[in-house]
């Protein structure tokens, strides 16, 4: 028997202006766990992609079971016995959960005996059957659309599951689960490493790393930096590795003074009777209000409707005493209000787009010339200023978005939103799927936007997060607010008391 049953050896892959893996390697054994880490942009999802066939290798070789391979693509890689589940998530809504799931592969049958055609019986029947093995209980036949993210993402970690893989790549599966989802997640792990599967664990939470793994991996600047047993390590030890210098606090010091109240919602109600109500709460100008709750709660919902992304049937949103009326978008970014949305590739960037564009789309009013021409070198001058104030890692502003890994993705948002220039702004799971040195650099520009007087909302399912970047946190519960903790007194169990007070 092998000893490993994939390896990756000298791996090198670039695109236009950036190494993006140098010499990389990775090496896994039959029936275990091994963990993939790394800050964003240090290449672990590029080397996942040339692993998949989605990417083509520079340099290297893919042994799988003891011979060397070239993977042509995602579906040479399928039959292979490899299986991925994205990070982004890249989902059909319009299509049921089982043809998601047998998605280029659906089983067939011949109409007449001459025909082929889509054998639908089976393909539900074998839904149904490989649902009730993960234990998730969807409806083969509902649209996927009509599904949560949380619930997509475990869609689609029952279909790599379907695949009957001998290889398993987990791109940060967890960034979209409940807690209770990540439990069974886990034991669908357990259930996998029994059957000798090998799995890749990509993730930016320590403690499920430390919980899950066997064996860690840790990748620098595309470069490999070392493997270790699992046991060996501590949350500091990966950190250190990770970033090359140790990270003394994780949440930087705060200078905000929060000041008179600003910014205030009244009797907020949505037009959804099973969405947020009754909504009452107000912010300071340089506040940092954290809205915590359980997945459920309607936290950014009401987000989306204080930004005019989703109606309300009544209730006031009022700047310093003033009234904002706010039926759109447009609304809002004129009345001073921004909105990071939490899934950045559905509601977030434009992903064909360069990040010049991506950056400027908000404020693209403020550089025209005459009213009716584009400015290119005042855009370009903002663009490269968001890029240094960031530290964004790219090769250059004509970059295609979609190629910056997730954490870079997030910075460029985060500019768009900040070129703007603000006076309320609206963060829903800032730091989602982001490394520790990047979310420490997110944090730092929170503090600094508050401590500019900017007024912050900032809506996170990450307690530490909650507890250790609020000056206030408000806590909801199936669409109600349910109490406020003054940042100092914030608890995981006072916080988690508040979030399960249902009627």
């Amino acid at each position: 028997m092998q000893e490993y049953r994939l390896e990756m050896r000298g791996v090198c892959k670039s695109f236009p202006g950036v190494k993006a893996l140098d010499h990389a390697q990775l090496r896994l054994r039959p029936g275990t766990v091994h963990a993939l880490m790394g800050e964003n942009g240090a290449g672990k999802s590029t080397l996942m992609k040339c692993m998949f066939g989605i990417y083509e290798m520079d340099e290297g070789e893919v042994i799988f079971e003891g011979k060397p391979v070239k993977l042509s693509g995602p579906l040479e890689a399928l039959e292979m016995g490899i299986a991925m589940v994205h990070q982004e998530l890249q989902p059909i809504p319009a299509r049921t959960v089982g043809e998601n799931i047998f998605l280029g592969r659906y089983p067939m049958k011949k109409l007449f005996g001459i025909i082929p055609m889509v054998d639908h019986e089976k393909m539900y029947a074998d839904t149904a059957a490989l649902l009730k093995k993960v234990r998730m209980e969807f409806d083969p036949k509902q649209p996927l659309g009509e599904l949560s993210v949380s619930q997509m993402q475990s869609v689609e970690i029952a279909k790599a599951v379907s695949a009957n893989c001998k290889v398993l790549i987990l791109d940060e599966p967890t960034s979209s689960l409940t807690q209770n989802e990540v439990e069974a997640l886990f034991r669908i792990i357990e259930d996998l490493k029994a059957e000798g599967v090998s799995i890749v664990y990509i993730s930016h939470k320590m403690d499920e790393i430390l919980r899950i793994s066997d064996e860690v991996t840790i990748m620098r600047d595309g470069q490999y930096v070392g493997t270790w047993d699992a046991k060996e390590l501590t949350t500091d030890l990966i950190i250190t590795r990770m970033v090359g210098r140790e990270l003394a606090n994780l949440f930087p010091h705060r200078e905000n003074v929060p000041g008179e109240v600003v910014f205030e919602v009244e009797d907020f109600t949505s037009i959804n009777p099973r969405s947020f109500r009754n909504v009452n709460f107000n912010v300071r100008k340089g506040e940092i209000l954290g809205v915590a709750g359980l997945v459920g709660a309607q936290r950014t919902e009401l987000m989306e409707g204080l930004f005019g992304i989703r109606s309300h049937s009544k209730g006031t949103i009022k700047y310093q005493g003033k009234e904002m009326k706010i039926a759109r978008p447009k609304d809002a970014i004129d009345n001073g209000i921004a909105m990071l949305t939490e899934d950045r590739r559905a509601t977030g960037i434009m992903g064909v787009l360069s990040i010049a564009d991506n950056i400027s789309i908000a404020s693209l009013i403020q550089y025209l010339d005459f009213g009716v021409m584009i400015n290119d070198k005042k855009i370009e001058e903002l663009v490269q200023d968001n890029i240094k104030k960031m530290n964004t890692k790219t090769p250059s502003s004509k970059t295609q978005i979609q190629s910056l890994s997730g954490g870079n993705q997030q910075k460029v948002l985060i500019g768009r939103w900040l070129a703007n220039d603000p006076d309320v702004l609206i963060l829903d799971e800032p730091t989602r799927g982001i490394d520790v040195g990047a979310k420490y650099e997110i944090y730092t520009i929170i503090a600094e936007l508050a401590k500019q007087g900017k007024s912050i909302i900032m809506i996170s399912s990450e307690m530490a997060e909650i507890i250790g970047m609020s000056d206030r946190v408000m806590v909801m519960c199936d669409g109600r607010v349910t109490g406020f903790i003054d940042g100092k007194d914030a608890t995981q169990e006072n916080i988690m008391e508040l979030a399960t007070q249902f009627e």
